[in-house]
Parts: structure tokens; C-alpha cells; sequence
């Protein structure tokens, strides 16, 4: 055995948690469920507001040098 085992194992004590052990795993899935939550409540809000962004949406997609999507990406000429 050598020197470092030995102090381990003479320095080895009991520590003693600060609540039950399921404790921590029911925190755990408290925390998961209310940010399962959170992200699910911002599910679908691009179309929630369509109605805002269309004016905007026109006047990006007529401006000159915009491409439609599946055109692809407009030459660089490098």
C-alpha cells in the first residue's frame, strides 16, 4: 500500500447529506418540469404575430438583391 492509500484510508470519515438521498432527485425533476414548461409556452410564436412582421416581411423580400428561398445564395464575383 502506498503512502497515499494509507492517509486516504486514515483520513476516510462519513458525511452525512442534507436531506434524504430521493430528495435530490425530486428537486431535479421539479427543476426540469417547470423549464419543460417554460419552453413549451414559446412554442409556435413566430406565426402567433404574422400579422405584424408581413409588412416588414414584403418589403425585405422585394428589396433589391433578395433572393427567394431555394434560389440560393446569389454569386460573390471573387
Amino acid at each position: 500500500m502506498s503512502h497515499l492509500t494509507a492517509v486516504l484510508a486514515a483520513t476516510e470519515a462519513h458525511v452525512e447529506l442534507p436531506m434524504p438521498t430521493w430528495a435530490f432527485g425530486a428537486i431535479a425533476l421539479a427543476v426540469f418540469t417547470v423549464l419543460g414548461f417554460v419552453i413549451w409556452t414559446y412554442r409556435d410564436v413566430a406565426n402567433r404575430h404574422s400579422h405584424k412582421a408581413a409588412p416588414g416581411a414584403t418589403e425585405h423580400a422585394t428589396a433589391p438583391g433578395a433572393t427567394h428561398h431555394g434560389a440560393g445564395h446569389p454569386s460573390q464575383g471573387h
